[in-house]
């Protein structure tokens, strides 16, 4: 696990039992993501997101990739907790648990299409 300060957008990778957690977006679906608070590493950044967002528990556990085109980092989180608290902005039901096959069109960054395609079981 790196120790450096994140920069740019970071977007969490939570895949649990084949699926990937997406939130809603302005266009679509897409990643948890968020900015940065001050000396915060990118994986307590993703995990930080993850709670905030949708209220599951989450550790960030690695980095994919050391940035994309916009700064960003992509990082994979472990989910800790099956079920989320209230403490999410967003309610269960505006989330969304997508199967390899529904994703396959989602504009992700490309380190985290490159993971997926080697970890994600067909459903």
């Amino acid at each position: 696990m790196s120790a450096e300060r994140a920069e740019g957008v970071v977007r969490a990778v939570v895949v649990h039992d084949g699926r990937l957690l997406l939130v809603p977006e302005q266009h679509g679906w897409g990643l948890p993501s968020g900015t940065p608070q001050p000396a915060e590493t990118p994986q307590a950044t993703a995990a930080r997101v993850v709670y905030e967002l949708t209220g599951y528990l989450a550790d960030g556990t690695e980095a994919l990739d050391p940035g994309d085109a916009d700064g960003g980092t992509a990082v994979l989180c472990r989910l800790l907790t099956g079920s989320p608290s209230d403490g999410g902005r967003l309610t269960p039901d505006h989330l969304r648990w997508a199967s390899a096959e529904e994703i396959a069109d989602t504009p992700l960054p490309a380190p985290v299409h490159n993971y997926l395609q080697g970890h994600t079981p067909p459903i």
